[in-house]
């Protein structure tokens, strides 16, 4: 069996605006409805989580405007997902909910005390996206001038979960008594202080709540750069890897495996889920029509991938010639985001990789009984532990996957057809 994800790409923001079956999210798009709906379908599914992507800057680098971006809605307005946590976790009892946190902008206290009272609200269902965001635009929100270097942004990661391990750890497992006999509340002798002074962080400690019922949230972590796979083997539970093709998808699960066992972690410690784009049809001729429709539409939505490219690495592609061979670009942004973004091909124009249909992962098309088996098939050569589906995020696509896809995975035994446990982390380790 493997693993379900969903991977709300675009944030607690504005969805397929002005697209077909989008309904009335221009108006509602601040409203959290399409959330909740998202988040009964998939426990209905038996997905283990859904992740919800965040950012927090207004992008400004195609054509050195903001105005492509505000006009077409791309990422913006987008509003802060944590607030949404405990009502997903209210209209769901088994469903994973992972929001995103940027290490470089949340002090580690802060993000270790929001961890604990999530996992508390969710009855240990919470899980941190933990990222160490990737624009200089974000960076100067919060005080600096230009973001930190890739590699060191990662360097401070680690020192960063060091700090929040030792938060969520300050408290021992018994430290409330709670004896209404003896009028004690907490033990004082079990509540430490961890007196942390690093390079990066420096932190008194003790959490002043208690930690939840995970005792540690699960930490999910999505960078595919050497820095990000690095960083994933010593403390992720989950990864969400974006690769094209199997091939890629097996070498990235092998790295990954690769640098966590000289860490003591069994590669099983950590569940890759590999990102996903889906294209279904009650028959393939529907599915194959359906593909062809949304490549032929890929010529009129050429502007809309340029500014995506722009958006990934702060780097203008309005300038390149689109029918000449793109050039070495060199950024300090998003890099693994960025290549997926990319055709892998470095002879084929800047229009040949706008063109290229492919979603950048694992691309389906066909009926779900046909995807079911192909998805069985290429999770069993990779290696890897799951699907993530990833954009565009309707109504009519939940239930494409929730109520046409699954159920085809599970007539094969290829995902789960129940919950084994009440907690997010037992659920993602059940196998």
């Amino acid at each position: 069996m493997f693993h379900l994800g969903w991977f709300v790409g675009k944030g607690y923001s504005v969805h397929e605006w002005n697209k077909p079956w989008s309904g009335t999210i221009g108006q509602d798009w601040m409203e959290p409805d399409l959330y909740l709906d998202l988040a009964r379908a998939l426990e209905r599914a038996c997905f283990d989580y859904m992740l919800i992507e965040d950012g927090s800057f207004v992008a400004d680098a195609y054509k050195g405007s903001a105005e492509y971006y505000l006009r077409n809605a791309y990422a913006v307005p987008k509003s802060d997902p944590l607030p949404l946590v405990p009502l997903l976790g209210h209209v769901t009892k088994r469903l994973g909910i992972v929001a995103t946190v940027a290490t470089s902008f949340y002090p580690p206290f802060l993000a270790a005390r929001l961890g604990a009272t999530l996992d508390h609200l969710t009855h240990g269902r919470v899980g941190l996206n933990i990222v160490t965001a990737h624009n200089d635009r974000a960076a100067q929100n919060f005080g600096l001038d230009r973001h930190y270097e890739h590699d060191l942004r990662y360097e401070m990661a680690d020192e960063w979960m060091e700090v929040v391990n030792r938060l969520w750890a300050s408290w021992e497992p018994d430290a409330i008594v709670a004896d209404p006999q003896t009028g004690v509340f907490a033990d004082h002798s079990k509540v430490h202080p961890i007196h942390f002074e690093g390079r990066y962080y420096k932190s008194r400690g003790p959490l002043n709540t208690a930690p939840g019922p995970q005792g540690r949230p699960v930490i999910c972590q999505a960078g595919g750069s050497p820095a990000g796979i690095a960083f994933a083997a010593r403390h992720a539970d989950s990864v969400i890897a974006k690769v094209r093709g199997a091939a890629a998808a097996k070498s990235f699960r092998q790295r990954l495996s690769a640098q966590m066992q000289p860490l003591g972690r069994k590669p099983s410690d950590c569940k890759v889920l590999f990102a996903t784009s889906v294209v279904l049809g009650d028959t393939m001729d529907d599915a194959r029509d359906k593909r062809a429709r949304m490549t032929a539409a890929l010529a009129d939505s050429m502007e809309t991938r340029l500014a995506g490219m722009s958006y990934l690495s702060m780097v203008d592609f309005s300038k390149y010639d689109l029918d000449a061979p793109l050039p070495t670009i060199t950024t300090n942004a998003s890099r693994a985001s960025f290549e997926a973004y990319l055709s892998g091909d470095g002879g084929k124009t800047l229009r040949d990789m706008l063109l290229d249909p492919s979603g950048g992962g694992l691309d389906f098309v066909g009926t779900p009984d046909s995807i079911a088996a192909e998805m069985g098939e290429i999770m069993q050569d990779v290696g890897g532990d799951g699907i993530l589906i990833q954009d565009p995020l309707t109504r009519k696509t939940v239930a494409e996957i929730t109520d046409g896809l699954v159920p085809a995975l599970k007539r094969r035994s290829l995902v789960r057809k129940a919950y084994q446990h009440e907690r997010f982390r037992d659920n993602l380790l059940a196998f």
